[in-house]
């Protein structure tokens, strides 16, 4: 694993399309906010078109290239699902540089013995088979990029690994499963494949496991969705193949004191 840090030019993504699932979630929405602000086009992926809109608003509000919307329920996409925003994107944009795995599914902590199977296979179909679809439809379009990266989005597995995590936590180990091949077996193309191991932010699918945690205690997602436009920016080529480890350079938690 290796460190990552923001990308010292503020508009290192000019002229790169991005697109990012989840993008009503926490990471999701500052990542393109993020990603807005430091001039890429962003196609913002999510289930509802709401939660969407607002985002769309606020990167129009702060000067940012007009996004795209494109709803999409990962849970249930088929790969006609998959080919069909592939080719939406290749109508529209001619291109795509960019493709952050941030959407999640987590459905609250529960013992093996007590989760119903439905939510094994809506969480396995979001958190693994997903990510492979959508990038196996976009490979193309990324590998006629002169310079691409997908970024999967993890999780820390010495968390994750312990007891009630589901099958959220066992998605997020077949996850660095799936990035490590699809690294390998691009290892010498244009286009690039990363992790990205965030510090605790601040994120709803943090409050259903610590639902008893004071938020404002907690880091927001801006500092990870930081590390993640370097990734995507000519500035990440150095760190194909690895996993950028934010917990490793996260600032301490904030106090009560910090807070007033």
């Amino acid at each position: 694993m290796s460190r990552a840090a923001a990308s010292d030019d503020p508009r290192c993504l000019c002229g790169r399309v991005v697109l990012i699932t989840g993008a009503a979630g926490g990471f999701g929405q500052a990542t393109a906010l993020a990603a807005a602000l430091a001039g890429a086009t962003v196609i913002l992926c999510g289930r509802r078109v709401r939660p969407l809109e607002k985002i769309y608003d606020q990167i129009v509000a702060d000067g940012g290239l007009q996004p795209a919307i494109y709803p999409i329920d990962l849970e249930g996409a088929t790969p006609a699902d998959y080919q069909q925003l592939a080719q939406s994107i290749t109508e529209h944009f001619g291109k795509l540089d960019g493709l952050v795995h941030a959407a999640a599914h987590f459905g609250g902590l529960m013992a093996h013995a007590d989760a119903p199977i439905e939510d094994w296979l809506r969480s396995l179909q979001v958190n693994l088979t997903s990510p492979q679809a959508l990038t196996q439809a976009c490979l193309p379009l990324l590998q006629q990029s002169a310079d691409a990266a997908v970024i999967f989005l993890l999780d820390d597995l010495d968390r994750v690994g312990k007891a009630h995590w589901g099958a959220y936590g066992v998605a997020q180990f077949a996850r660095r499963g799936l990035l490590s091949q699809w690294a390998a077996e691009l290892d010498h193309s244009t286009l690039r494949v990363h992790g990205l191991l965030p510090q605790p932010m601040r994120t709803p699918l943090r409050a259903r496991a610590y639902f008893a945690e004071d938020p404002s205690l907690i880091e927001s997602p801006a500092a990870a969705a930081a590390a993640c436009v370097r990734l995507l920016s000519a500035a990440g080529r150095g760190d194909r193949g690895q996993i950028q480890d934010l917990t490793l350079t996260s600032p301490p938690p904030l106090t009560a004191k910090d807070c007033q």
